[in-house]
């Protein structure tokens, strides 16, 4: 009905009972949030970090789940279909003139980089390359994206004449980045 009358479309989705980023977590929150978003969902809070219903947080998960709300915005962005995406011309050149397969045409290429989305901590390496770099977990990904985050610098993303307007006004202890 929101989608119908264009007004926005609230959900709470993405919190899972699991007490821990484990699978039971993954498929809780993928698959909340995936069919909100389906639905017609333009704001789903609670999406990213959350669980042991709502009792707990975890910064890591905020990692991890920026991938999958990635993912899930891929998907609800569907397919175009245009004369251009249908590209005909390719299917002719690769089926009739070319090779007989996709993987080196140059527009294969532009659609893998345009359409696919590139998760930031998957692992998409082999078996093999994955052992000889120490075998890390997801989590233990996150572990090692949360603390650089936490340990770069911080943005000033306010003027310098702003933030001493606020600190005037507000007890603010935390030093200007």
């Amino acid at each position: 009905m929101a989608q119908y009358y264009n007004i926005p479309c609230a959900v709470s989705a993405g919190m899972t009972d699991s007490k821990m980023p484990d699978f039971q977590a993954g498929y809780e929150k993928g698959i909340t949030e995936l069919l909100s978003a389906l639905a017609g969902a333009n704001l789903i809070y609670e999406a990213a970090g959350m669980y042991g219903s709502l009792l707990a947080a975890s910064k890591e998960s905020f990692v991890l789940d920026n991938d999958m709300i990635g993912a899930i915005l891929r998907a609800t962005r569907g397919i175009e279909v245009t004369q251009d995406t249908l590209a005909f011309d390719v299917v002719r050149d690769v089926c009739i003139k070319g090779p007989g397969h996709f993987l080196g045409h140059d527009q294969t290429l532009n659609k893998m980089q345009s359409d696919y989305f590139y998760p930031a901590t998957a692992d998409r390496r082999t078996p093999q390359e994955w052992h000889d770099d120490g075998a890390k977990d997801l989590l233990d990904i996150a572990r090692q994206k949360t603390k650089q985050i936490l340990n770069a610098q911080v943005p000033a993303h306010i003027s310098e004449e702003t933030d001493a307007a606020i600190r005037a006004k507000f007890p603010i202890h935390l030093p200007r980045p």
